[in-house]
């Protein structure tokens, strides 16, 4: 199969990424593919190095980098945009340019809501797929896709009801992480990094605040100004932190909590289960009705029902290092074991061709 993977990266990442940068906006697509996806933002290029390994051909855009597909389009004489675009209809052309450039069997898209449904109808794919782990767009906009890949397993009979092709797919971990990470210090106590808005997160982040004025913590993320001034978060706060130093400072933590968006409901997905574990990390989690499914409550994570749970068992852990790192070891292997990207893209091509042989038929 030829796979196109559509990204995008969070727009504070992506003007960090090149203000820290400033002379890569002017360096070839090439150069600054590659010194975005090291960044290990998201799931970086793990999709399309192991689609390759598997034998597939594949690449990854990034439609809303603006200094990234400006060069593009200079390269394949698409005329010389302003290399700080970031939307827009001149963006829209030049990923509608880089698909036909490629001629993909399949578009993968892991942002339903970044293209208009007329550009991926106009891409003459066999397959066009969403990816999503979060509140869904309008109906109009879904009508765009032929299959919806999710890992809310809540989510899946949601889309089949409605008349979409949908199948349950893990998000997971990139182990190449560790490469370059290497030796990691657990000179951190505990450790949050995520979004702190109180919009979709909003449950879930009174537990860290809860956690905040019990315990020492660090925190990272963005949306601390939905906090106020006097909350435990603020004064916990540490500023953002994105791709390979949010793995650093998970590597270096003895704690990393987890809590879950609101519209997980009742089951566990994101991919902090998968890259603090990955790390090595202990992890301490929500409860969930699937959690059972991923890890072993009590061998391979740690879970909590309520804010007191979180709190005592933040506490207990600290003060039992032989225990918090049997389990953080246990949970560790059991990513690597199950949870890599390697074993997700295998997973992943049996749902492709399975779709794309129900289309030829």
């Amino acid at each position: 199969m030829r796979v196109l993977i559509v990204d995008t990266c969070y727009p504070p990442f992506l003007e960090s990424h090149y203000r820290v940068n400033p002379a890569l906006a002017d360096a070839s697509y090439e150069q600054q593919w590659r010194a975005l996806m090291d960044t290990q933002f998201g799931t970086a290029d793990a999709y399309s190095h192991y689609l390759r390994a598997l034998g597939h051909e594949a690449e990854e855009v990034v439609v809303n980098c603006g200094p990234l597909q400006a060069a593009w389009a200079r390269e394949h004489g698409l005329g010389r945009r302003a290399r700080n675009l970031w939307r827009g209809p001149s963006s829209e052309q030049i990923f509608t340019a880089q698909a036909r450039a490629f001629q993909p069997d399949v578009v993968y898209v892991q942002n339903l809501s970044v293209l208009p449904p007329h550009v991926l109808r106009s891409l003459g794919a066999r397959l066009v797929v969403g990816q999503i782990a979060s509140e869904p767009p309008a109906a109009a906009q879904l009508s765009a896709f032929d299959l919806i890949l999710t890992s809310f397993p809540h989510f899946v009979p949601r889309f089949r009801e409605s008349g979409i092709a949908s199948e349950y797919l893990r998000i997971g971990f990139d182990p190449r992480v560790l490469d370059r990470l290497g030796p990691c210090e657990r000179d951190l106590g505990v450790v949050f990094v995520g979004s702190l808005g109180r919009r979709q997160h909003g449950t879930g982040n009174e537990v860290v605040d809860a956690l905040a004025r019990a315990h020492a913590i660090d925190v990272w993320g963005t949306g601390i100004d939905d906090w106020p001034a006097d909350s435990a978060l603020r004064a916990a706060y540490r500023g953002e932190a994105w791709g390979i130093e949010m793995f650093r400072l998970f590597a270096r933590a003895k704690v990393v909590v987890n809590r879950h968006i609101d519209v997980a409901g009742d089951y566990a997905n994101n991919m902090r289960l998968y890259e603090a574990t990955g790390v090595g990390s202990l992890l301490v989690t929500d409860a969930k009705r699937n959690l059972g499914e991923l890890f072993v409550p009590g061998q391979e994570v740690v879970v909590y029902r309520d804010a007191d749970e979180l709190v005592d068992a933040v506490a207990w852990y600290l003060d039992h290092p032989d225990e918090r790192t049997a389990i953080a070891h246990a949970g560790q292997q059991r990513t690597l074991a199950e949870h890599g990207y390697d074993r997700r893209m295998a997973e992943l091509v049996t749902i492709l061709e399975a779709h794309l042989g129900d289309r030829a038929r």
